[in-house]
């Protein structure tokens, strides 16, 4: 059953990432990937949360922070996306966008991840792990 769960959870959470990706385009244009950026930072946040509220498996238990961190935030979080567009943005010598899109994937996630670990941290202390 925490398999179906998974890959349930990774479903929607690719067509969250879909949906956000094509609203940023059509927000912004298509001339930077601002939803894959997007979805890296809040994947990133989020999965500080999840990591940190769910590590003691006492809140919603570990298949919860399985469904959520591997299924939801798996399927939502775009590494691959993230190296092939870097990658496009070299190409065509984009390379102020190219750089913009490396820093900020690279450190944006970085300060939103551990701002979902101190938020998380806020909320109480994770239970020990069994």
């Amino acid at each position: 059953m925490a398999l179906t769960l998974i890959a349930l959870a990774g479903a929607l959470g690719t067509l969250l990432r879909y949906s956000l990706a094509v609203g940023l385009a059509n927000l912004f244009g298509a001339g930077f990937p601002y939803g894959t950026l997007c979805a890296n930072l809040v994947g990133s946040f989020m999965l500080g949360v999840v990591a940190e509220l769910f590590s003691g498996g006492t809140i919603f238990g570990t298949e919860a922070r399985l469904v959520l961190g591997v299924g939801l935030l798996g399927g939502f979080t775009t590494y691959s996306s993230f190296n092939l567009e870097l990658i496009r943005l070299f190409e065509q010598a984009a390379f102020g966008r190219a750089f913009g899109y490396l820093f900020g994937t690279l450190l944006g996630c970085l300060v939103a991840g551990a701002l979902g670990l101190a938020l998380a941290r806020l909320l109480g202390p994770a239970a020990p792990l069994p």
